[in-house]
């Protein structure tokens, strides 16, 4: 077994009256794929929201190869990167300025300093070299011009040079056609082999039966299902996430 990367222990969420999670566990290793499912309210991104540090759990811990994880600025030292659904990309910047959107390389001119466009360029041809993407060739285009499954590609490409430990992705096929939801697919497989431990929320049930080392389903703020996918049917999961046939 690999290295444990995520480590979920006994998490509770309340917003008011209303519980979102209750005891939750969770380990997710490196270069394991976790799918979070679940019908519509039933903790998934509260979840995930808790895993990247945007909320606090009220109860339980969430470590990250040991450390507790508690807030954004842990999450970024600990190496976890995010994919929203809204990608948060820059459509009028290029794909290498998004690639290092907050994460910006200078060179001093004089007594200013001054963003080094040629060395991202360099770098950011470099960093989608490695991780084997060929949808993305030229790091001089705007966002504005790349189709949807290039930006998702984007998205997971950024997330994959920042982080070290985790990805999550919240819903990277939504709106996709057949070819660009392959595209997305691969790109997140190639995260998974870098040793990153992902954790993938979506409702293509049948994509993510056939991508996912793991199938987790959230029911009611509650973890319902922990299993391989092998034999899973898409019946079967979406009867555990609803509770019925």
């Amino acid at each position: 077994m690999s290295e444990e990367v995520l480590t979920i222990t006994d998490v509770g969420k309340n917003f008011g009256a209303v519980t979102a999670l209750r005891d939750v566990n969770l380990k997710v290793h490196a270069g394991e794929i976790v799918a979070l499912l679940g019908d519509n309210g039933a903790g998934k991104s509260t979840l995930m929201n808790i895993i990247c540090g945007s909320h606090a759990a009220d109860v339980g811990t969430v470590k990250v190869k040991g450390q507790e994880l508690w807030s954004l600025a842990d999450a970024k030292r600990l190496g976890v990167g995010v994919v929203y659904q809204d990608l948060a990309l820059a459509p009028d910047l290029t794909v290498a300025d998004n690639l290092f959107l907050g994460n910006e390389e200078v060179r001093r001119v004089g007594p200013f300093r001054m963003l080094d466009r040629r060395a991202m360029r360099k770098d950011a041809r470099a960093a989608i070299e490695n991780l084997g993407i060929s949808t993305l060739r030229d790091v001089r285009l705007p966002v504005a011009r790349l189709s949807g499954g290039q930006r998702q590609v984007l998205a997971v490409a950024r997330a994959m040079k920042w982080a070290e430990n985790v990805i999550l992705l919240d819903e990277p096929t939504a709106a996709l056609g057949p070819k660009q939801v392959g595209i997305v697919l691969d790109s997140i497989k190639r995260a998974a082999d870098h040793g990153m431990g992902v954790v993938l929320v979506s409702h293509d049930i049948p994509s993510v039966l056939k991508l996912a080392d793991r199938i987790v389903v959230l029911r009611h703020g509650t973890i319902a299902a922990d299993r391989p996918p092998a034999g899973l049917t898409v019946s079967e999961v979406v009867t555990v996430m609803v509770g019925e046939d």
